[in-house]
């Protein structure tokens, strides 16, 4: 993702100091033919990024490098339009949530232009570097606290990755930070990473932050944010709305949602698992096999089954890609991988 949203940041930088919500508003163009290649053609063709979504970026000093928003209570949200983290203000010092490589190093002169309490603790949403490889920034704050999961901390060490910093305290399932008047509650999900993944919670502020999870005006990322658990990817949205928050952060691009992104995604996601299981199970696997073999030796098994799974994903993409291609954006780029996501579910985990 990373090469992704460097392509993304660069297109998008020229405009940065533009207000986008001013320029014209172009209809969203249909999904060409030619998606899915990597040819300059295709990259051509693909659907515009939404105005709806486009107005709402952020403006970024380039020189600067990040941009903050003040979210009330003590928090303030951090994002480079490519990646998001926030930080906790309290009057016995600072909690950061996630230190991303793209702009970690900004977050100690981030947190001091808003307070001169010092930075007390650092906590890891997840493994991934993208979200905490700029942690090396904080390497000489004397006295920090690294918060992660165990399994998060167990597989740090093995990576032993310099960027990474090895968390100086771990828990298994929810742990409730209490600082200067102020509370954090953590809990442990598994929807996307194999070592898990945290919600990060102040009731004070009514602030939530799920890491790869939900983003806002698109789709989500390749394979359903590469979740490994499709299983518990589906059961993460009523986990987010069960909490009461006003604002959101998923920790990627271009701006912070509320519960009806939560909600809209939610929406795209089953649509996307039930359009799939349908189609699926209504296929009749021994006829298609027969005509296949027609044309294919009938020995190569892998072969069959392959064209059996390619056409359940074509039928799928060719009927959901009408439904959301001017709602959310990114779905001619990521929403053949999330039926295929959504397909290995259905094909080997799901119940009828």
């Amino acid at each position: 993702m990373r090469k992704l949203a460097l392509l993304f940041m660069l297109a998008v930088a020229p405009g940065s100091q533009l207000s986008f919500a001013q320029e014209s508003q172009p209809t969203p163009k249909q999904p060409s033919a030619l998606a899915g290649t990597d040819s300059p053609e295709a990259l051509r063709e693909h659907v515009p990024v939404l105005p709806a979504v486009r107005a709402k970026y952020w403006n970024i000093d380039p020189a600067v490098g990040y941009g903050m928003k003040d979210f009330g209570n003590g928090v303030y949200a951090l994002s480079d339009n490519g990646w998001q983290s926030a930080f906790l203000v309290t009057e016995a010092g600072v909690i950061v949530f996630d230190a991303p490589a793209s702009y970690g190093k900004h977050i100690p002169e981030a947190v001091a232009k808003v307070t001169n309490k010092p930075i007390k603790m650092l906590v890891y949403s997840h493994i991934h570097k993208d979200h905490i490889g700029g942690s090396v920034a904080f390497k000489n704050i004397p006295g920090l606290q690294i918060i992660a999961l165990d399994t998060v901390s167990d597989f740090l060490k093995e990576m032993n990755d310099p960027n990474r910093l090895i968390p100086t305290e771990t828990f298994k399932t929810s742990k409730t930070i209490k600082l200067g008047g102020k509370t954090v509650e953590l809990t442990r999900h598994n929807y996307h990473s194999n070592e898990g993944d945290l919600f990060i919670y102040v009731p004070e502020a009514k602030f939530l932050m799920a890491v790869d999870s939900v983003t806002s005006g698109y789709v989500p990322f390749q394979d359903f944010d590469l979740s490994t658990n499709f299983h518990e990817y589906l059961k993460m949205f009523d986990e987010i709305l069960a909490y009461k928050f006003d604002n959101f952060i998923g920790g990627h691009l271009t701006d912070t949602g509320t519960r009806k992104d939560v909600e809209i995604t939610k929406e795209y996601t089953n649509d996307v698992y039930q359009t799939v299981k349908r189609i699926h199970n209504g296929l009749n696997e021994r006829a298609f096999d027969a005509e296949i073999a027609k044309t294919i030796v009938p020995d190569n098994e892998f072969l069959i089954f392959k064209a059996l799974l390619d056409r359940v994903t074509r039928d799928s993409v060719a009927e959901l890609e009408p439904r959301w291609i001017n709602r959310l954006a990114g779905v001619d780029v990521w929403l053949p991988s999330h039926v295929r996501a959504a397909l290995i579910y259905v094909r080997w985990d799901d119940k009828e």
